[in-house]
């Protein structure tokens, strides 16, 4: 668990599912995701993000952001990667959440043997490409043209980070 001056990082739990199905609408948007993510109900919330999947910011009781991750496949031999995803609240963004927790994320994995994060990101969005790679994320990939998003063609990057043994 990592604290802040001003937030603490602990794994998510049942009671943060309103605030974490709450960020998602806020921050996953066409300009974030080629598919934002709206949750029908708080059921299939938790069946896709259960407790523990995610590693969350808090301030007090108020989600600030998380990172979540999983095993890209259910294959034995793909158990050392995790796919992951982060999101922070608009009102904490640049104070320094999301670096705390992508420090968490690589602490987290290296605890449970995970040799290697990965993510997918949108070159519509600069920002986030760029936060990736100063949190040492390097390019593994480009699917050009991936996906149309408002008429324009959007590439998907596929990122990766080698968590240090």
């Amino acid at each position: 668990m990592l604290t802040s001056h001003t937030y603490q990082i602990r794994p998510s739990e049942m009671r943060d599912a309103d605030q974490l199905m709450e960020l998602d609408m806020l921050v996953w948007n066409a300009s974030t995701s080629p598919a934002p993510m709206q949750w029908r109900s708080r059921q299939q919330y938790l069946q896709y993000c259960p407790p523990g999947s995610q590693l969350i910011a808090v301030q007090q009781e108020r989600v600030c952001g998380y990172v979540g991750f999983h095993p890209p496949t259910g294959m034995p031999v793909n158990r050392h990667v995790y796919e992951i995803h982060i999101a922070v609240h608009p009102e904490f963004r640049r104070s320094g959440v999301a670096t705390a927790l992508m420090k968490a994320m690589k602490t987290y994995a290296k605890e449970q043997a995970i040799r290697k994060l990965r993510l997918r990101v949108l070159s519509s969005n600069p920002g986030a490409v760029a936060f990736y790679e100063q949190c040492g994320f390097i390019t593994e990939g480009r699917l050009v043209s991936e996906f149309r998003i408002h008429g324009r063609d959007v590439d998907d990057i596929l990122m990766a980070y080698f968590v240090e043994a």
